[in-house]
C-alpha cells in the first residue's frame, strides 16, 4: 500500500501516552529516538515503545512513514509486531511486541550443548520469516545476528526478527539501487552499487548461518577496502580446524546462499527446500565449545547504545520473577518523552553480560565486521 493512501488512520492520537501505559525503563537510545519498557495499564501486559520526537523527523518523515508502513502490514509468528501507533502534538509513539528472550549469540554462548540441527532450526524459522516478506514485496535489507531476537527466555523459545528501519516495499517487478545494511552481511551486488532486490537477504542469511556454525565471520579485514573487495569477489573459506566436523550438507548450502550471482543464489523457497533444512543432514555432534568460544572472541559486544537493548529486558524480566524494584537516579532529560524513567544500571566491570573480556573486546576489531559500522548512505535515514 503506497504511503498515506489510507489517510494515516491506523495513527491514534493522544494527548499523553501515560494515560495508556506506566513507563518503566528506557531499553536503549539512538539519534532519533528511544525505546521503552512499558506496562499496558488496561491489560497490566508488558510491552516496548518507540519513542520518537516529531523535530527528529523533520525532512525525515518519509523514512518513518516508510518503517511503520512495513511494520503495519507484518503479522508472523518470528516478526516483530508493531501493535499500535501513537501520535501526539510533539511525538510519534510505536508499540511494540516486547520480546524478552535476548540476543541470539547471548542464548548460544550461554547454552552447555548447540548442535548443526540446533542451527538449521534457527535458520528454517529466519527463512519462513523472510519468504513470508518476501511473498509480501518487503526487503530486509540488513539481516544480521544483533536484528535476532529471542521470544522468551524459555529454552525452546522461537526466534524472532526485529528492526525494520532499512526495509523497503518492492512495487511490481522493482529494483533497489540505494547502498545500505552493514558491513559483514551486505551482498556483493549492492558494494557494487548495482541494482538488487530481495536476494540480498538470501546473501544475509547465508552469512548469518556461516556465522552460527562456526562463531566468526566470513569476510573480515580492518581495512574496509579489503573487507569490501573479499565481499565483491565472494571470497570465503570453510577453514580448518572450525569445520572439520561440519556436514558438507551445511556447507553446500551456505555455498548457494552466499553465491556472487544474485540471479543463481538460492530464493527463501528453495533454500527451504534444501535437505540441511527439511531433511535429516544436519548433524548432532556438539559443537558448543568452539562455536562458543569464536562468538567470545569475534563479537564481544562493544559498549555502543542499542535501539532495543535485548539484555536490559531480560535484566527486567528478572527482576519482576525476582520481586525486586528498580534503583539508581533517572539519566533522561526533562525534554525527554521518557523523562522519570529510569535507565537500566550501568554493567559491573566484568560483568557476564558482555561477552569475552576487556581485552579481547579492544583487540578483536572482527567485532566490528559484526556490524557496529554502519554502511548507511541514506541521507534521510530514520533509525534509532
Amino acid at each position: 500500500m503506497p504511503l498515506g493512501e489510507d489517510g494515516n488512520g491506523w495513527k491514534k492520537k493522544t494527548s499523553d501516552i501515560k494515560e495508556n501505559y506506566d513507563f518503566k525503563e528506557v531499553l536503549g537510545t539512538g539519534a532519533f529516538s528511544e525505546v521503552v519498557l512499558a506496562e499496558e495499564k488496561r491489560t497490566q501486559r508488558l510491552v516496548a515503545i518507540k519513542c520518537i520526537p516529531k523535530k527528529a523527523l523533520e525532512g525525515k518523515e518519509n523514512n518513518i512513514e516508510n518503517e511503520i508502513a512495513v511494520l503495519h502490514r507484518i503479522k508472523h509468528p518470528n516478526i516483530v509486531t508493531l501493535e499500535d501507533i501513537f501520535e501526539s502534538t510533539s511525538h510519534l509513539y510505536l508499540v511494540m511486541q516486547l520480546v524478552s528472550g535476548g540476543e541470539l549469540f547471548d542464548r548460544i554462548v550461554e547454552k552447555g550443548f548447540y548442535t548443526e540441527r540446533d542451527a538449521s532450526q534457527l535458520i528454517h524459522q529466519i527463512l519462513d520469516a523472510v519468504k513470508y516478506l518476501h511473498d509480501m514485496g518487503i526487503v530486509h535489507r540488513d539481516l544480521k545476528p544483533e536484528n535476532l531476537l529471542y521470544y522468551s527466555m524459555d529454552e525452546d523459545s522461537k526466534i524472532m526478527i526485529s528492526d525494520f528501519g532499512l526495509s523497503k516495499i518492492e512495487g511490481a517487478d522493482s529494483v533497489m539501487s540505494t547502498a545500505c545494511g552493514t558491513p559483514g552481511y551486505v551482498a556483493p551486488e549492492v558494494l557494487a552499487q548495482k541494482p538488487y532486490s530481495k536476494a540480498v537477504d538470501c546473501w544475509s542469511i547465508g552469512v548469518i548461518s556461516y556465522i552460527l556454525l562456526c562463531g566468526y565471520p566470513p569476510f573480515y579485514d580492518e581495512n574496509d577496502a579489503k573487507l569490501f573487495e573479499q565481499i565483491l569477489k565472494a571470497e570465503y573459506e570453510f577453514d580448518s580446524p572450525y569445520w572439520d566436523d561440519i556436514s558438507d550438507s551445511a556447507k553446500d548450502f551456505i555455498c548457494h546462499l552466499m553465491e556472487k550471482d544474485p540471479l543463481k543464489r538460492y530464493t527463501c523457497e528453495l533454500a527451504l527446500e534444501h535437505p540441511w533444512i527439511s531433511g535429516d543432514t544436519a548433524l548432532d555432534k556438539n559443537i558448543h565449545e568452539s562455536v562458543s568460544a569464536q562468538i567470545k572472541k569475534n563479537f564481544a559486544k562493544s559498549k555502543w547504545k542499542q535501539a532495543f537493548n535485548a539484555t536490559a529486558v531480560v535484566r527486567h524480566m528478572r527482576r519482576l520473577q525476582l520481586g525486586t524494584s528498580l534503583e539508581g537516579p533517572s539519566q533522561i532529560t526533562p525534554t525527554s518523552p521518557c523523562h522519570g524513567l529510569l535507565l537500566p544500571e550501568e554493567e559491573e566491570e566484568g560483568e557476564e553480560d558482555d561477552l569475552g573480556n576487556g581485552e579481547e573486546e579492544s583487540c578483536n576489531h572482527q567485532a566490528a565486521c559484526s556490524a557496529r559500522k554502519e554502511l548507511i548512505m541514506l541521507e534521510d535515514l530514520v533509525k534509532p
